[in-house]
């Protein structure tokens, strides 16, 4: 193992050692301002609740921003102590994305930042793991709405070594059948929502994914159930089941239309309620910045096929793409891990980009 995997492998291990699960961000808040405020002037750092905005903003170079959430999804109860085993960093949010925290980290410390052809700021943040309208990222960007002069940002989280572009949209919708309470003994008194909800459960069960070539990328819309609450007894024929529908729908798609699109399915069979609104993001395939970044590492290009802050960036007029050293499989899993050489990849990758891209393009 080399000595700078060794090291971003201890830098991980030490994050994953600070537990943030969504909702209690603060102690791992703290310590990366302490970190900041050792190696940046005080009027570098801006710190909004538990979300901080690390470096400087300037008109001479174009800004690239490196982003990261602080958060992770909450514990599984059959995780174990973080550690280091073999060529692997165990821990919750080892992929997901505090590896990924790490290398932002090493990038600020070892680059000379003054001399780079391009502005270098990192972007760190709460909340992102919850409902798209509690991110941290809104309220960072409203207390300096510089940010969105930002020229490129590149979103840390688990790509698997690639290059992820833009990202799906995600809407979560309620879907409530109505029916009328009876004894389980006697159903004909009654209409069980249930059952009532079979039909549009087997027309999900049936449906296939849909592939959508967007700016040459393919993404796949998907609608799953992945909640469900019915019933108050087990004798009693149940008046209600409420479903969680997800839909995961293409770049190009608009939230309206993805909304139409549930409405289209449900059909009028039962009541909709959109709980959560997430836009898709921009495949910024035009982008300078972006196809620098191709040419200068050799990286190949892929579609995100999840959803991300490279949406919200884009709502804000900032094109941004995902690429991190995590494991795309390893997000949300319990025992959580991220691979040691992939640190170190996405390090030098990330590097040689900041230290050769032509800011005049």
């Amino acid at each position: 193992m080399s000595q700078l995997a060794a090291r971003l492998a201890q830098s991980t291990l030490s994050l994953c050692r600070i537990a943030s699960p969504i909702g209690h961000e603060g102690p791992l808040a703290d310590h990366v301002e302490r970190w900041a405020l050792e190696r940046f002037r005080r009027e570098e750092v801006l710190r909004v609740g538990h979300s901080l905005f690390v470096g400087h903003l300037e008109d001479e170079r174009p800004t690239v921003a490196l982003v990261g959430h602080l958060d992770t999804v909450p514990g599984h109860p059959s995780d174990k102590e973080a550690r280091l085993e073999g060529e692997r960093v165990f821990g919750l949010g080892a992929s997901d994305m505090k590896g990924g925290l790490a290398v932002m980290m090493a990038l600020a410390e070892d680059l000379p930042l003054r001399e780079l052809p391009v502005n270098l700021g990192l972007i760190l943040y709460e909340r992102e793991e919850g409902r798209y309208v509690e991110s941290g990222l809104g309220p960072l960007f409203d207390a300096l709405p510089a940010l969105r002069t930002v020229r490129f940002g590149i979103a840390m989280e688990p790509t698997d070594g690639t290059v992820q572009v833009g990202c799906v949209g995600t809407l979560h919708a309620t879907v409530n059948f109505t029916g009328r309470s009876a004894h389980s003994a006697r159903p004909w008194q009654g209409e069980n929502a249930i059952h009532k909800a079979g039909p549009f459960l087997a027309e999900l069960l049936a449906r296939q994914r849909v592939e959508v070539m967007h700016a040459g990328f393919p993404f796949y819309e998907v609608m799953s159930v992945t909640m469900a609450s019915g019933g108050r007894a087990r004798n009693v024929v149940p008046d209600t089941l409420e479903l969680n529908l997800n839909y995961r729908f293409a770049p190009g798609r608009t939230l309206a239309q993805a909304q139409e699109d549930v409405t289209a399915l449900v059909a009028g069979r039962a009541e909709v309620t959109f709980t959560d609104l997430s836009p898709s993001g921009r495949v910024c395939a035009d982008n300078p910045m972006y196809r620098q970044l191709l040419a200068l590492t050799g990286l190949p290009a892929a579609s995100k096929q999840a959803w991300t802050d490279v949406a919200r960036f884009g709502e804000w007029g900032v094109d941004a793409v995902n690429y991190g050293p995590g494991e795309t499989a390893q997000a949300h899993q319990a025992n959580e891990s991220a691979p040691i050489p992939a640190l170190a990849q996405a390090y030098e990758k990330l590097s040689a980009f900041l230290r050769g891209a032509k800011a005049t393009l």
